[in-house]
């Protein structure tokens, strides 16, 4: 009988996971075997006889199941980053079974008891910070998961929870397949005029892919993006926005029944818990605290935006104008008119700057960015296992040379790859006695491609989101917890941004833009002009920007803040969420909600407000660096010891005044974002 590679102890280099071994086939049998053994490891724990106490049963509990969690991590990363139809087939058989063993846990009563003890106990145990903060936290995740509930309230958490499994895992493949559904096939030169050479390149390199003449057009995003901001002809860039806008929505991959069902059953369960709403629920466990606090916040930033952006949209319309344009703005025509404008005032677009920014050449600056602040090295190993040819994995280092995580980078765009960009992990960090198990952290991200003549040059924006992105890598890789539930970005979602959009502030610094940016033909270091031009620009169109994110925040609590369920049209709903956002005359084929992943796939159901929170701790975390210098070690360090190596083991604004010395303003954003 041939074995299974995901039930043996990984012999790779730092037990990195053998992906060139692992088949299809043996998820399956991996999951019922890992549950199984988990199962009779929670039973054990259920069922001790010695008293229960914080070792016994919270530690005991928090080391179980670690074979599932490494074949459940592999399994659901890779349907994320490289799937099919058979392994979604296979996530939707899966996920069902991993929800019910959940239940089990949670409901089972004995384990309950000895948990609810020691909780009540905590006093007598004497417990750090981070044990103490990690008994609190699994004695909420039984209360909140329906431990304290009837048996009749148990069953009911039990079938909507299976339920709500499959629903945001369809909603998830239905976004896919409608994204990789819309090709745009030009074979008339006339159809792709404005549009730069290396747009124009990458897209016959698409054609030739699909044996097609021409160029092809995706709704992937250097594809996409690059096209609604250059394309001269008018009616093409409707076309593509309205299948970007109209994706899963009157389509045959409609998510709106799914919207309406998640919805449903979100309230459902809350309510079953003793909440008025499911934003309730979410936000008892957020730095918010509470949905009127939330949207006090954003109805704060969009007053101090708005302003701004109305000013803005009337300067692009005249704009518009002025190049004979003779109809009303519509979405399709920000993009392209934006980057006229942008190049009109400060002489500088993507095109002008893409060729400075090489992705190999912006990664060693990243690289090179961490080893500054953190004394951190990055050394490729051509050994170490990947699950795409594509994917670099590299050994990091400390100053000392000690190993302190891998480093997985996966950057380009294809059809079995979810859209958008993020930071995972396939092993957390976490420490039994005086052993420390580093993490193995992975960004996973959809930048521009190479073509046959040129390498991977990235956009700016592509720029700020690989930072963006090792920002959470940062936060995964640098940890120094016990426990790996409270280790790296297992931190309240309005604060897990912070390390994040902290790292996109040197993407504005003239002393990190010197270093990073050289011509990949010239090897010329970037013009002290135009780095100052990409420095000016910062602001440019930042009203439109500020309310574009807030609308999604509005229409994300909107959702989750319902206390009946809804029976209205989704579009419909949505308008009214963001009416009060609105800069655009409504297009009633297009709707964001039905492709808003963040919110019904991924993990920020009443959270999407938390880009801004944590923007507001970003500016004002980077104040200090501004105020000691950009490299500072003392800064930096300080930065490391008490918001990156913590995680989640303390609350954090704990955390976050330890590091600052005060509570965050928001004078530095509106600042930063010239909006004050």
């Amino acid at each position: 009988m041939s074995t299974n590679p995901l039930l043996e102890d990984f012999t790779t280099p730092y037990e990195s996971v053998p992906f060139d071994k692992i088949e299809l086939e043996h998820y399956m049998p991996a999951f019922k075997e890992s549950i199984e053994k988990a199962r009779k490891e929670i039973d054990n724990i259920a069922s001790n006889s010695i008293t229960p106490g914080f070792s016994n049963t919270i530690e005991a509990l928090e080391y179980s199941g670690h074979q599932l969690d490494r074949v459940a991590s592999v399994f659901f990363n890779l349907n994320h980053s490289h799937t099919n139809d058979d392994m979604q087939a296979l996530a939707r058989e899966v996920s069902p079974m991993l929800t019910e063993f959940s239940n089990d846990i949670i409901m089972n009563e004995k384990l309950f008891a000895r948990v609810k003890l020691v909780y009540e106990n905590k006093a007598k145990f004497r417990l750090n910070v981070e044990q103490e903060k990690l008994l609190t936290d699994r004695y909420k995740s039984f209360v909140r998961s329906g431990a304290d509930l009837d048996e009749e309230k148990k069953a009911k958490i039990r079938e909507i929870s299976k339920e709500l499994s499959k629903l945001t895992l369809q909603f998830g493949e239905n976004v896919l397949a409608a994204t990789n559904n819309f090709e745009l096939h030009l074979s008339d030169k006339k159809d792709v005029a404005g549009l730069p050479d290396g747009i124009l390149e990458a897209a016959s390199a698409l054609a030739k892919e699909k044996e097609k003449d021409g160029w092809l057009f995706n709704l992937q995003f250097p594809s996409y993006v690059p096209f609604m901001q250059y394309a001269d002809n008018r009616e093409l860039r409707e076309k593509m926005f309205r299948a970007y806008s109209s994706r899963c929505f009157n389509d045959k991959f409609d998510n709106q029944k799914v919207i309406h069902r998640i919805i449903e059953l979100r309230l459902a369960k809350v309510k079953l818990l003793g909440y008025e709403s499911y934003a309730d629920f979410v936000l008892e466990e957020r730095m918010a605290k509470s949905a009127d606090k939330v949207l006090s916040f954003l109805n704060e930033l969009l007053d101090a935006s708005m302003p701004r952006a109305k000013e803005e949209f009337k300067e692009l319309q005249d704009y518009a104008k002025s190049l004979g344009a003779d109809f009303e703005l519509q979405r399709w025509d920000w993009a392209y008119y934006a980057e006229k404008l942008k190049t009109e005032k400060y002489d500088i677009n993507d095109e002008i700057t893409r060729p400075y920014f090489e992705l190999e050449r912006v990664k060693k600056g990243i690289f090179d960015l961490a080893g500054k602040l953190y004394g951190l090295q990055f050394k490729l190993n051509a050994d170490i296992p990947k699950y795409h040819k594509e994917v670099d994995v590299y050994e990091v280092f400390d100053s000392k040379g000690e190993f302190v995580s891998l480093f997985y980078a996966d950057f380009h765009p294809r059809s079995t790859k979810q859209g958008g960009a993020w930071m995972t992990s396939f092993t957390d960090q976490y420490m039994i006695g005086e052993e420390d198990f580093r993490p193995h952290i992975s960004i996973v991200c959809n930048f521009t491609r190479p073509t046959a003549t040129k390498p991977s040059l990235l956009t700016f924006n592509e720029v700020t989101t690989f930072l963006h992105e090792f920002g959470h890598a940062l936060h995964g890789m640098l940890s120094k917890c016990t426990y790996s539930a409270l280790s790296g970005t297992n931190v309240y979602r309005d604060f897990v941004e912070l390390p994040s959009q902290f790292m996109e502030n040197f993407a504005f610094r003239k002393e990190w833009l010197d270093e990073v940016a050289e011509h990949y033909e010239t090897g010329e270091k970037i013009p002290s002009e135009l780095v100052q031009k990409i420095i000016d620009s910062a602001n440019f169109l930042s009203g439109y920007s500020f309310v574009r994110q807030i609308s999604f925040g509005l229409n994300d609590m909107s959702w989750h803040s319902v206390k009946e369920p809804i029976i209205e049209d989704v579009s419909a709903f949505e308008n009214k969420a963001m009416a009060s956002t609105e800069l655009f005359s409504p297009i009633k084929e297009s709707c964001m909600s039905t492709s808003f992943s963040h919110i019904f796939a991924g993990g920020y159901a009443a959270g999407y407000y938390g880009y801004k929170w944590a923007e507001v701790l970003d500016a004002d975390a980077f104040e200090a660096f501004k105020e000691n210098g950009i490299y500072d070690k003392a800064t930096a360090n300080s930065f490391r010891k008490n918001i990156l190596e913590k995680g989640g083991s303390e609350h954090p604004m704990d955390l976050y005044l330890k590091f600052r010395g005060k509570e965050p303003s928001i004078d530095p954003l509106l600042k930063r974002s010239g909006l004050k």
